[in-house]
Order: structure tokens, then sequence, then C-alpha cells
């Protein structure tokens, strides 16, 4: 049977529709060593305990752990970078990207929690229910990742992130993207706070679709990191935009 996960485009910069073909090539026919569903939930497990011990210490280290958000933040961003690239580093790569976001992640919470009081629980709980709630949604064919799904996705992914370039640009310049600003609750700045989440929610729709294929296709083990790793990807930035929205709605 012919298999139609890749046949089109995906929002998530790690996962793409040539993502396996080079894989597929070299790798041996052998069972126990070709990707699988539930190796690549193992290992997006781990890759998620890694991320949240670290951002457990760095959020305990208070107003002393700042530093680690342009360390995490950094180092995360090129050794991402270095997994797409070479992914069959990433049982290597992958870990140390878990472990660089945590860093980051830890210290931005306590900046939030700070600010305010059990908004980083909520966004916690959120991220957790939306995505067993996606992965339901996906197993259940109540989202189908078609063709027209895929490319409308696609396109809403880098409208959002051309809204960050911009922004990051035009801060060199003293100016601010105020609908990005976590303190403007204007409603058609929650509105777009709620807009993204809900781009980012839906692209892990497009993650499960692509670690399936990774399994029907017989790719190799390594890819079960990097399946976790276009994961982990998403769930970064749904839980930073969760972060935002609800910062946004306890000011109003």
């Amino acid at each position: 049977m012919k298999n139609t996960h890749l046949s089109y485009r995906t929002s998530n910069p790690a996962l793409n529709k040539h993502t396996f073909k080079s894989t597929v090539k070299n790798n041996s026919l052998l069972l126990d060593n070709t990707m699988t569903i539930e190796g690549t939930v193992n290992k997006t497990a781990l890759s998620l305990f890694l991320l949240v011990a670290a951002g457990y210490y760095t959020f305990s280290l208070g107003s002393e752990g700042f530093h680690w958000v342009m360390i995490g933040g950094i180092g995360g961003f090129i050794v991402a970078i270095v997994t797409m690239f070479k992914r069959q580093w990433s049982p290597i790569t992958v870990p140390i990207y878990a472990i660089l976001e945590g860093l980051m992640l830890g210290s931005i919470s306590f900046i939030y929690g700070q600010m305010y009081d059990g908004l980083v629980f909520q966004a916690i709980c959120l991220t957790i229910f939306i995505l067993f709630s996606l992965l339901f949604a996906y197993r259940s064919k109540i989202i189908k990742p078609t063709q027209n799904f895929k490319l409308g996705l696609f396109a809403a992914t880098g409208g959002v992130f051309l809204l960050y370039l911009f922004s990051f640009i035009a801060s060199f310049f003293g100016v601010s993207v105020s609908i990005l600003d976590p303190t403007n609750s204007s409603l058609f700045s929650i509105g777009a706070s709620l807009l993204i989440v809900v781009i980012a929610s839906l692209n892990l729709v497009i993650d499960f679709d692509f670690i399936e294929e990774g399994a029907e296709m017989g790719v190799p083990k390594y890819m079960e990191w990097y399946g976790a790793f276009g994961l982990l990807v998403t769930l970064v930035w749904l839980y930073l935009e969760i972060l935002r929205m609800l910062a946004k709605l306890r000011n109003r």
C-alpha cells in the first residue's frame, strides 16, 4: 500500500517530506534495527524527562538562573540546526537539546511565575492536555492530515515565524511588536495569541503523522530520536505561547 503521509508539506522544519528518503535506502531490513512508534514514544518520554529535570533546576535557582535563558536558547538553537542536518547524530544531540531547552524554559517559567501566581502550573497542564487531546484526535481520525490541511498549516506557521523574525529585527531599532507583548491585554492581542496556540497545537498532528510514516517505512533506529526531536520542537513552542497567552489573560 502506498504511503501518503510524506506526500505533502509539513510546517515543522525538523520533519519534512525528504526526512526519511535518504535513511530508508541505507537501512538494514532487520526488524530490530528499524524505527518503531513504541521506540519513539520511549525516546520522547526520556527527552521530556531531561527537559523537565533541567527546567526544575533553573526554576529552583530563581533570579540567579536568568543567564540560562540566553545560554539554553542559543545553545538549543545551535544543537537543533546540527540535529536537522546530521540526523544520525540524534541519539546524542536530542538529549543535549532537551537539556538546553529545559534550562531555558525553567528560567523563563520562573519569570512568569513571579509575575503571575499559578500561571506556570496552568501552562504545563494545558500543554499536556493539548498534547493528549491532539493525539487522541489523530489516532481516532477526528483530525486527518490531508493535503489541504498540511498546506494551510504550513502557510500559517510560516506566517507566524515571519512575525517572529520581524519582531526580532525590529527590536534592534527599538521597535516592539505589541501583539507579542505578554503585558498587552487587548482583545486583538489575546486573539492573536490564541490563534498562534491553535497553529502550534495543530503542528502536533503533523508530527504524529510523520512519526507513523517513519515506522511504516522502516527507517533506521536512530530516527526514533529524531522523531522525538520533532515533537520537542513543537511542544517547546506551544508551551511558550501558552505562557504568553495566559499572561495576557491575567492582565485583563
